[in-house]
């Protein structure tokens, strides 16, 4: 295929039809062939034909451009553009473009900031490219993503409660948030709002950044077979997981009435076979109180709990709360799984191909979820008045940014992010977020 430089940028021509076009001899019309008469019709006729093709076009355009979208969206910025909740005038895609590498750029914050747990501290722990992992900058193909101004982030932000829930790479994210605005302010109270892990307000501020750990968001614990009896033990089941997909994780069931701007995640551990074993300790769905039944896998049961987490959210924020997905962090395991060998070695970003060959789904490969679990997440929220905060794609090129053997583990982490490190940019993806939000309400400083 060719690119078309007179087309629409991303429209291409097959090199073929080019061709053949080019080489097509050209009709010679004589004098002797037939002519088409030209039809006698009063200037009137005329010109309401002419009237009426131009009303036909103008309907033809207006129902192509107000249409809805049936693609899957595959950025925030594109969700909330074609799900109604246009937040910006400008339709950049932050999500579309490229790593930059920048030899002068520094790193938002010292690996000393005392928040960053020991695995991730990759220049602590001396990864080999732990200093050039800050040096490369994310470009967008049609505009510049700001970098977070900690300054002006607490200032907008002024009493206000942020709260990121979900599994450790939102603790990550978490981490990198609070060590970027530690370097404007560090007056802070440590504490731990509304049941979280952990959490600062920054006092000078008000504003408070907490995170409340949960696994799958939902309730779930070990299930062993009753002695009197049940639906699962009628099947031979004796031991397993109980997923309650109507029931918030404790952990974070007071955090939608507490916080103003609320940033959820799952997904690592909804395909974790060394957790849930299918044979050994498989997931059984229960919906208020009873067991799901016909029993389904997983990913309909990730299905279930999304929607009604989801659901869950919008019933307890507060008016004008901002409700945020965060979609799927990639993983970089080459050579086989965590438990499995598998390594993340690279010093340099993935190449686009080299994407492609690690994440597309059609192969099937070891970090098949990463793309799987986001279509789930689309899915589901589709017609909520969440809004997603795409940092997959951008993610999946970053296989150097992991701690990988400096992690500190007896395998490589390969999933988590060195800090300082990618998780910043995940953090101006969610600054230029808000700012949009903020300005589509017409919030200023």
């Amino acid at each position: 295929m060719a690119r078309c430089a007179a087309c629409a940028p991303g429209v291409m021509m097959s090199d073929g039809l080019v061709s053949v076009m080019a080489g097509r001899p050209q009709q010679q019309y004589h004098h002797h062939q037939w002519k088409p008469r030209l039809l006698s019709l009063p200037v009137s006729s005329i010109l309401l034909l002419i009237l009426c093709i131009i009303c036909l076009t103008f309907l033809l355009t207006c129902s192509s451009l107000f249409k809805p979208s049936l693609r899957t969206p595959t950025s925030f910025t594109e969700f909330i553009l074609f799900g109604s909740r246009n937040w910006s005038s400008a339709s950049c895609d932050y999500t579309d473009g490229a790593w930059i590498y920048d030899s002068a750029a520094a790193a938002r914050y010292d690996h000393s900031c005392k928040e960053i747990f020991k695995g991730w501290n990759c220049r602590m722990n001396k990864k080999e490219n732990a200093d050039e992992i800050s040096k490369w900058r994310w470009k967008p193909k049609m505009c510049d993503l700001p970098v977070l101004d900690p300054v002006q982030f607490l200032l907008r932000h002024r009493d206000t409660s942020i709260g990121f829930v979900g599994d450790s790479l939102n603790r990550n994210m978490f981490v990198s948030l609070i060590c970027t605005l530690k370097r404007a302010s560090n007056d802070v109270k440590k504490w731990r709002p509304a049941k979280a892990d952990r959490g600062f307000t920054f006092l000078k501020y008000n504003l408070t950044v907490a995170y409340h750990r949960t696994n799958l968001l939902a309730r779930y614990g070990r299930w062993t077979a009753n002695a009197n009896g049940g639906l699962l033990e009628s099947l031979g089941y004796q031991d397993g997981y109980r997923v309650d997909v109507d029931v918030p994780d404790g952990a974070w069931m007071e955090a939608p009435r507490f916080h103003d701007i609320i940033i959820l995640n799952t997904g690592h551990w909804w395909w974790a076979p060394a957790k849930f074993d299918p044979v050994k300790s498989p997931m059984f769905f229960f919906k208020a109180g009873a067991p799901v039944f016909p029993l389904i896998s997983p990913d309909r049961g990730l299905d279930m709990v999304l929607k009604h987490m989801a659901a869950f959210v919008e019933s307890r924020i507060a008016p004008g709360g901002i409700k945020i997905f965060r979609t799927q962090s990639p993983r970089h395991f080459e050579g086989g799984d965590w438990d499995k060998g598998g390594s993340c070695q690279r010093i340099k970003p993935l190449t686009p191909l080299q994407v492609e060959e690690l994440f597309a789904l059609e192969h099937n490969a070891t970090n098949v979820e990463t793309r799987l679990v986001n279509q789930h997440l689309y899915k589901a929220i589709e017609k909520s008045s969440f809004h997603i905060l795409d940092i997959t794609h951008l993610s999946e090129f970053r296989a150097d940014a992991h701690p990988g053997k400096a992690g500190g583990k007896k395998h490589d982490d390969c999933m988590h992010w060195c800090l300082p490190g990618l998780t910043d940019t995940w953090n101006d993806l969610l600054a230029a977020l808000l700012n949009n939000i903020h300005h589509r309400h017409g919030i200023t400083l």
